[in-house]
């Protein structure tokens, strides 16, 4: 399978509040994302997966290092020209599932909402409608395609801002704490979305501490504590190597094994 992103010795610091001493968020991170797997990042809040997501996506510039997109530099680039093209290959290829949906609802119906990013890809009325509905069918909205999107539920909004991002024709998707503010109905509804995009071949990226309720999901685990990637490999491998200091809860306390960490009913 081939390297989508490679991520080498990211680093970002911020300045410390009042004059105080720079705050490192994230530290040498190095990091290989493989097409068509289901990575799932995991870390305690502030552990910096949010933030290495917005890197990766090329929304937030790094202090230091460079991220690599199909062999092409993201940052590194001298020319300016050719940093341009990277980013414009990576919005063709990536879409983001921020942790409140309602943020990137812009639509007045569901229809227009998911019709938006095809709409800025130069294509014809009739495509962008195309493309709308069968992302929407997809994800079970098509018979609200009239409804206002502030009218639906939780889960719902977030099937609504995957189908914005399958009608753009992305075949990577980043989801930043999926399960956030979700009930039951909810979250089983995100993870049926979940397992049917890696059965469908897309490379799915899940950044979450939540492991109990998508493990099973997962190809591969990585742990980040402090800006720092702590571990890194298959899921059941790295839970036998967890660190209490890391703050991630081994979820097979309460399953047989990881194949049952799920919340997906079978």
């Amino acid at each position: 399978m081939e390297t989508l992103f490679s991520v080498r010795n990211i680093s970002k610091n911020f300045t410390g509040a009042t004059g105080g001493e720079p705050f490192t968020a994230l530290n040498g991170i190095n990091l290989d994302i493989v097409e068509g797997q289901c990575l799932l990042i995991a870390g305690s809040n502030g552990s910096g997966k949010t933030l290495l997501m917005r890197i990766i996506a090329g929304l937030l510039e790094p202090g230091g290092g460079d991220v690599l997109f199909r062999g092409h530099s993201l940052y590194g680039a001298e020319k300016h020209g050719e940093r341009r093209e990277t980013e414009k290959l990576l919005r063709k290829e990536l879409g983001l599932v921020f942790q409140d949906a309602d943020t990137q609802i812009v639509g007045e119906t569901v229809a227009e909402d998911a019709a938006f990013g095809p709409e800025n890809l130069s294509l014809s009325a009739a495509d962008v409608s195309a493309c709308a509905d069968k992302a929407l069918a997809a994800m079970g909205l098509i018979e609200k395609r009239d409804s206002s999107p502030r009218r639906l539920s939780g889960g719902e909004k977030r099937r609504l801002v995957i189908a914005g991002v399958l009608a753009m024709g992305c075949n990577t998707v980043i989801l930043d704490e999926p399960f956030a503010n979700l009930d039951w109905p909810g979250v089983v509804q995100t993870l049926g979305i979940i397992r049917d995009l890696k059965n469908g071949g897309k490379t799915v990226i899940i950044l979450t501490h939540e492991l109990e309720k998508v493990l099973a999901l997962a190809d591969r685990l990585v742990i980040l504590h402090r800006g720092v990637i702590c571990n890194d490999g298959l899921p059941a491998v790295v839970l036998d190597n967890l660190d209490p200091a890391w703050g991630v809860r081994d979820p097979r306390r309460n399953y047989a094994a990881v194949e049952d960490c799920s919340w997906l009913e079978k």
